[in-house]
């Protein structure tokens, strides 16, 4: 049986149309008072209230196979939306606009202490990490950052817009724009090392950030349920869409890949769907996908931004210590960022609060386990706590 994802006064009229009752009838079918289904009609986009909705969806769950049909095609129809023979929709590429967040890590260690101390002071995220901020100053994007923390790490955020008519074009916009954003982001750290340098010495060597994480926010679009959640799992593994063999030389793996991976319903066996009440999301490898309602009860854009700060901060600083291992020397923090540093953090990424809500809880356990940072985070701190008792 189809789903409604969002039922108001458009798709209530309808469910009335399709079986054929007058206004009070339907009322009293549906146990409802008659002056409601009027309010239908006076405001017809009008969202229903929850439990209006529920009992809508148990009337339409308890229509005939043959009134469950027509309401499908006349949905389908009062939506523009594409149907097969049997009233299913087909799922398939649409327009979007979306709002693109990049995050650029850096180890700087013990460079950074002018940085944080020209920088403004920020609060503290999820994980508790001091933090402090500078502006980007990048000509093109939205809004741009760059996040200095305390222990260590330098972090440069990017917001973009961007308006495509298909996911496989933002793919590959994603994967070009890497190696410009990586340099730029080398680039801009440079300059903001030198203007605050104590003695004004050039520096050596350039940071350079070894990776980009990117949060998609999903606005605009056409898509129902049978389209959103293909939708979220192609913007958070867009590397299924995309060669990437050459990476100065991007370009999409072929026409009709798109369409088969809406068609299938395509789902990537390694991303962790999260449900932020109202709303959706996907966390994977490479990134996190977000469709935001508005609901007040929904979480935010802003609240999986300010958790990633802080997961790819401490991604790019246990790497460091990691890294380090493995080149055969013995990793040497400061006693303030050492292995209880890193216990604290992870205690406090991974434990829930009183005050959180179901729906920030499960974003985070999606977050985390598709990052593996808990992992990380645990080496890290038993390298650290065996080279520093």
């Amino acid at each position: 049986m189809i789903a409604v994802d969002r039922w108001t006064g458009e798709e209530g009229l309808l469910l009335q149309s399709v079986k054929r009752l007058s206004v009070r009838n339907f009322a009293d079918d549906l146990g409802i008072s008659p002056r409601t289904v009027s309010h239908w009609k006076e405001k017809p986009t009008r969202k229903c209230r929850p439990s209006t909705a529920q009992i809508l969806d148990a009337a339409l769950a308890q229509c005939t196979p043959e009134e469950q049909e027509a309401f499908r095609f006349r949905l389908a129809a009062l939506r523009g939306e594409s149907v097969g023979p049997t009233g299913v929709e087909i799922a398939q590429p649409a327009p979007c606009t979306v709002v693109s967040h990049k995050f650029l890590p850096v180890y700087l260690g013990e460079r950074l202490s002018s940085l944080y101390a020209a920088a403004a002071p920020r609060p503290s995220g999820p994980g508790g990490l001091e933090q402090r901020v500078l502006p980007g100053e990048h000509r093109t994007a939205h809004t741009s950052t760059v996040h200095v923390f305390a222990c260590g790490i330098a972090l440069v955020l990017l917001e973009e817009h961007q308006r495509v008519d298909t996911l496989t074009e933002l793919a590959v916009w994603r994967y070009r724009s890497y190696l410009t954003d990586r340099a730029w982001a080398g680039q801009r750290m440079t300059r903001l090392l030198e203007q605050h340098s104590p003695d004004g010495k050039a520096v050596d060597p350039s940071p350079d950030p070894e990776y980009v994480l990117s949060v998609y926010e999903l606005r605009d679009h056409s898509w129902t349920k049978a389209g959103l959640d293909p939708a979220l799992q192609l913007l958070t593994t867009p590397s299924v869409l995309v060669n990437r063999q050459d990476p100065q030389n991007i370009r999409p793996l072929g026409a009709g890949i798109e369409d088969a991976k809406f068609g299938d319903g395509w789902e990537h066996p390694e991303a962790v769907a999260f449900d932020g009440g109202a709303s959706r999301g996907v966390a994977g490898w490479s990134g996190v996908s977000y469709h935001p309602q508005p609901d007040e009860r929904a979480l935010t854009t802003s609240q999986i931004v300010a958790l990633e700060l802080d997961v790819q901060a401490l991604w790019a600083l246990s790497s460091h210590i990691l890294r380090m291992i493995e080149e055969g020397q013995d990793p040497v923090m400061p006693p303030a960022y050492g292995w209880r540093f890193l216990r604290g953090a992870y205690v406090r990424l991974t434990t829930a609060r009183p005050t959180e809500t179901a729906q920030h809880r499960v974003m985070r356990e999606a977050i985390l386990a598709t990052s593996e940072l808990p992992d990380r985070l645990r080496a890290a701190q038993d390298a650290l706590r065996d080279s520093n008792p």
